[in-house]
C-alpha cells in the first residue's frame, strides 16, 4: 500500500555540496518551497466584463532553514564569506525527504542558493532555550525528483 497516504514531514536532510560535517544536513525546520506564475493582465478593446491574465514567468520563494546553532559549520562559513567578504559562490543543494527506513521519497534540488539573510535568536538571560539560527536563501529555481 505504499504511495497511498501522505509522508510525514518531519524526516528529511538538507545536503549542501559544501560540507562533510554531517551535522550540517539537520535543520530544524525547511520553509519556502513554492512557486508561482507572475501574471500580466491584458485588457481587451470593447470587452469590459473581464480581463486576460496571461502567464509571464515562474517566481521562487526564498528558502528559510533554521535550526540549533552549530559552532563549526561550513555552510555558515560559506554565508559569512558572502556577508563579510561579498565572495558571493552560487550553490547548489538537495533537501531530501525520507520515509521510515531513510530512503529519499522525494527531493527538492535548489539551484544556485546563495544567503540573503543570516539571523541568530534573542540571547536571554532568563530563557533557558537553545540559540536558533536562521538561514535565507535566494535562488533561480528548484526541480523535483
Amino acid at each position: 500500500m505504499a504511495g497511498y497516504y501522505p509522508p510525514w514531514g518531519f524526516y528529511y536532510r538538507v545536503e549542501f555540496g559544501i560540507s562533510k560535517n554531517k551535522h550540517d544536513t539537520g535543520f530544524q525546520s525547511v520553509s519556502g518551497l513554492a512557486v508561482e506564475y507572475e501574471m500580466e493582465e491584458y485588457r481587451e478593446g470593447g470587452e469590459n466584463r473581464f480581463t486576460h491574465k496571461l502567464p509571464v514567468r515562474t517566481k521562487y520563494a526564498e528558502l528559510v532553514l533554521k535550526r540549533g546553532m552549530l559552532t563549526d559549520s561550513d555552510v555558515i562559513r560559506w554565508c559569512l564569506a558572502a556577508f563579510r567578504d561579498r565572495d558571493f559562490q552560487p550553490r547548489d543543494l538537495n533537501i531530501i525527504l525520507l520515509n521510515e527506513k531513510s530512503e529519499p521519497l522525494r527531493a527538492w534540488i535548489i539551484a544556485q542558493a546563495i544567503p540573503k539573510k543570516w539571523q541568530i535568536s534573542d540571547l536571554n538571560s532568563t530563557d533557558n532555550a537553545i540559540v536558533v539560527e536562521t538561514l535565507e536563501l535566494m535562488y533561480r529555481y528548484f526541480t523535483v525528483r
